[in-house]
């Protein structure tokens, strides 16, 4: 059984009588209205191009009162997963699942992957997500680490080698199986690895408690409501496609759309088809929409909200996606380990849209350190982001890598950021992402936000070149028109009034920026490109 090895005390405020998280309950109790509802409620798109050419409609265990308008897709009502959720349930006990135990899978964005998460939640037991495209090498070091119960997975994918496997569809079927929630509010109810960019991917634990304040609480940030509906290309293993595409549609409950493989002209249609009025994302799924054959207005007019997040998210990117899509388009800031700390309201200002990374929300609360002294710094001077709050994770599978980056109630994010005098966060980097130039310390993420300003250029990406006599200099990489060089660069960052040590000593023009399966730009490849690049110079 994993315990949680560490709690900030904001994070255990349930055991006194108020507090943010007085009265939550349990994850399976939270989909109630969800489980009783004869709509539609969620969508397997699968892949993309196909799903959308099938000519017939799929459902499980019954006909639909209103169906989803994609043709070809898997398309359940709440009443139909709450029956599969059961049947799972049983399933996983029969092989002796119970409370505190872990249970890991291997799949893609598919209905199943939904249920697999409500049956172990309604067992009390810890579900651990895989990422689909995950190595053998990969899931065997990972299940190693979390020594689960059961390992489920489909045809084809490392985790069905696992001795002891058991296939997706032996588990799922109609009626039968567990109804009675066994789980508590403190229990772990997850483990969700990062992406791994910088290291070694870290098993992150968050509890039932710690989820469903964050999911009922983004519901109204984010003015949601029954009416709408959500496209999740993000893979359901990771915070985003968890968070925004189980956990806040759940608890409203609104329509899931699952994409089980990312393709823009895809995501076109099913935003067409299915009336998607909201998404989430990094930078690179609305650029990826916006290129796409067929991109035009129209097409997307049902969306009303876009949230970003992830590096890239500049003021140039959200004030352009706003035109292209006629959308209200903010920034948002938080991580696997403090999900959404911070974003703007729906109707807040341009400039705190599109400037800034918003406020933080609910009962989170954000100090901006000096991380030499580990002492507050001024208003708008920047430093570490330090988070303290109800929805923070209860601490990592591995308790010395928690020690590392919590200080007694805080969360040591190694983000660097700046706050405001009305309290607005933005996010101008990582510790790590900081390109050091003859002693001068220059943030990757400023350069980023003055070439994505540039009107030929789409994305950017900036990382440290090794130089033998500065030690580093900036290399940028684009995505960016024809034309675009060194020197249109370094005339665009003087017409801004950049110093010229802030300013790139390479651009290298590249059709597609590489990027991580949680659609980051994989900032290590580039590194180590430029790298390549230095030492063939």
């Amino acid at each position: 059984m994993i315990e949680p090895t560490w709690r900030p005390t904001a994070g255990v405020a349930w055991r006194s009588a108020g507090g943010p998280l007085a009265g939550v309950g349990t994850l399976d109790s939270m989909f109630a209205a969800f489980d009783r509802s004869d709509d539609v409620v969620l969508v397997d798109a699968g892949t993309a191009e196909v799903a959308l050419a099938r000519g017939n409609d799929r459902g499980i265990g019954g006909g639909n009162r209103r169906r989803s308008p994609t043709r070809g897709a898997v398309q359940l009502t709440g009443r139909q997963v709450a029956s599969a959720v059961a049947a799972a349930a049983g399933a996983l006990a029969d092989v002796g699942v119970g409370r505190g135990d872990v249970v890991v899978w291997q799949l893609p964005n598919r209905w199943e992957a939904v249920v697999l998460y409500r049956a172990c939640w309604r067992l009390g037991a810890v579900a651990a997500p895989l990422h689909h495209l995950a190595a053998a090498a990969e899931v065997a070091a990972l299940v190693a680490t979390i020594a689960p119960t059961a390992v489920v997975s489909d045809a084809g994918r490392p985790a069905m080698a696992v001795p002891g496997a058991i296939a997706v569809a032996a588990l799922i079927g109609d009626g039968g199986g567990v109804h009675d929630d066994r789980a508590r509010p403190d229990d772990v109810a997850v483990v969700l690895h990062t992406s791994g960019s910088t290291g070694t991917p870290k098993g992150v634990l968050h509890t039932h408690r710690s989820l469903v304040y964050k999911a009922t609480l983004m519901v109204s940030v984010h003015g949601l409501h029954s009416g709408d509906c959500v496209l999740v290309p993000a893979p359901l293993a990771h915070v985003s496609g968890l968070l925004n595409g189980v956990l806040v549609p759940g608890s409203v409950p609104f329509r899931s759309v699952l994409m089980g493989r990312w393709s823009p002209e895809a995501a076109l249609g099913l935003v067409a088809t299915e009336r998607v009025s909201f998404m989430v994302g990094p930078p690179t799924f609305f650029g990826d929409l916006e290129a796409a054959d067929g991109f035009r207005p129209e097409a997307v007019s049902s969306l009303r909200l876009i949230s970003a997040g992830g590096a890239g998210v500049t003021p140039a990117f959200v004030r352009r996606t706003s035109e292209a899509f006629g959308a209200v388009v903010k920034r948002s800031y938080g991580s696997t380990e403090a999900p959404t700390v911070t974003t703007a309201a729906t109707d807040d200002d341009d400039e705190t849209r599109a400037e800034t990374d918003g406020r933080p929300v609910g009962a989170v609360q954000v100090r901006i350190v000096d991380p030499a002294t580990g002492g507050d710094v001024a208003v708008g001077r920047r430093g570490e982001i330090w988070v303290s709050g109800p929805e923070l994770f209860s601490g990592y599978t591995d308790p010395a890598r928690t020690a590392e980056v919590t200080a007694g109630d805080w969360y040591r994010t190694g983000d660097l950021g700046v706050l405001d005098a009305d309290g607005r966060l933005t996010v101008v980097g990582r510790l790590s992402d900081t390109i050091i130039r003859g002693g001068e310390n220059i943030s990757a993420a400023e350069v980023e936000a003055h070439l994505e300003a540039h009107p030929m250029v789409r994305h950017a990406v900036a990382v440290a070149e090794p130089d033998e006599r500065l030690g580093e200099r900036v290399c940028a990489f684009v995505e960016a028109d024809a034309g675009f060089d060194l020197a249109a660069c370094q005339a665009w960052f003087a017409e801004r009034g950049v110093a010229r040590y802030r300013t790139p000593e390479r651009v290298v023009v590249v059709v597609t920026l590489p990027v991580l399966p949680s659609g980051k730009a994989d900032r290590a490849a580039l590194a180590r490109r430029a790298a390549s690049i230095a030492a063939d110079a």
